[in-house]
């Protein structure tokens, strides 16, 4: 990268020979004056407001206007004159911790670059020094015509300096805030705090200049003559009144989860109502379910047992114990082997005969 000024820091009685470079660049796309009749290039020309002649660059020096009017002609060399020990120096005058410098007062950026081999010690030793601190280094430098004002701090393995405006510089924000007294809610400031977890974080890496890829993309069309006006985008109204701050924080979590294809809020919750169990689905697919086959199994268990309970009955009257008996053992005999009801009735009506004597004889 190409320097734009070469000095030295001033670190006590160290001295560091620098390279100052610029750390940002601007993309903004700038567009040229224009005749509309017929395209033809507007340009400025420096005139004397004297003689009325254009005047070359070479020929034009600085002055300072008064206020009645008159000029006052200031040349390089009496700036070089003056008695300014930071004309090639940045100065480091103290070290504070990076919370204390207000960022309004930041101004442009720029890289030092150390200049040469012997500068690399040095140079090391300060940007060590500053990270083990974890302060940042205030210091005075001239640049274009100027004292300044500027702030060291280490970035990855180079050191960096942040031009900062002078104390009086910054105004004091009177008559900025809202007037009045104006409370907040505690459910208010929760629903805020939401909003702001629910934006997250964001890496500053993936921010772009949409707007000027835009600008470039339609200058591409245009110069190879597919331009197509783009169609508007409806843009909801901004502005206008906050009638219900809790209904637009609320709104505005929906909205940002929703941009994040998260969840949103919870919503209300409506009962469903159960329906009974005489009105409950017939079983999927045809297949009969546990329960409804045990109850069949039981009823054709049942008539079984009846019908053996009554050939039991008549075979051996007044016998009500024998002929029950004898009716649970035959229940057991006919489900296990699923014989016919007349074989049934025949051994069941056997088998009483048989029990019957032992039940008496036990009695």
């Amino acid at each position: 990268m190409r320097s734009i000024w070469n000095g030295a820091i001033s670190f006590g009685l160290v001295s560091i020979p620098i390279k100052l470079v610029n750390a940002t660049e601007s993309h903004s796309i700038s567009f040229r004056q224009i005749h509309l009749g017929d395209g033809g290039r507007i340009r400025y020309r420096k005139v004397c407001e004297l003689d009325g002649e254009e005047v070359a660059t070479a020929e034009i020096g600085k002055g300072y206007e008064e206020a009645d009017g008159s000029i006052i002609p200031i040349t390089d060399e009496d700036l070089a004159q003056l008695p300014i020990a930071t004309a090639k120096t940045i100065e480091i005058v103290s070290f504070v911790p990076a919370d204390e410098i207000d960022p309004l007062q930041m101004d442009a950026a720029y890289y030092l670059a150390a200049n040469g081999p012997t500068a690399a010690k040095p140079y090391t030793l300060l940007r060590e020094a500053l990270k083990r601190s974890r302060k940042v280094a205030i210091a005075k430098y001239a640049l274009r015509g100027r004292e300044r004002l500027g702030m060291l701090r280490v970035v990855d393995d180079v050191i960096a300096m942040h031009g900062l405006l002078w104390p009086d510089e910054i105004r004091a924000p009177e008559g900025v805030a809202p007037e009045g007294n104006v409370s907040v809610r505690e459910a208010e400031l929760d629903l805020a705090d939401a909003l702001m977890a629910t934006l997250g974080e964001v890496e500053m890496d993936s921010l772009t200049d949409e707007y000027r890829q835009a600008v470039e993309a339609m200058i591409s069309a245009k110069s190879e003559g597919a331009f197509e006006p783009p169609a508007e985008a409806e843009v909801e109204p901004a502005g206008g009144k906050v009638i219900d701050l809790m209904a637009a924080l609320e709104k505005s979590v929906s909205a940002a989860k929703a941009s994040r294809g998260e969840a949103g809020p919870e919503a209300e919750v409506t009962p469903l109502r159960r329906k009974t169990a005489a009105a409950a689905p017939k079983a999927v697919g045809g297949k009969k379910s546990t329960a409804a086959a045990t109850k069949k199994t039981a009823a054709a268990a049942t008539r079984k047992t009846a019908s053996t309970k009554s050939t039991s009955t008549k075979s051996a009257a007044g016998k009500p114990a024998a002929a029950k008996s004898t009716a649970t053992k035959s229940t057991a005999k006919s489900t296990a082997k699923s014989t016919s009801k007349a074989a049934s009735a025949k051994k069941t009506t056997a088998a009483a005969k048989k029990a019957t004597p032992r039940k008496r004889a036990s009695a």
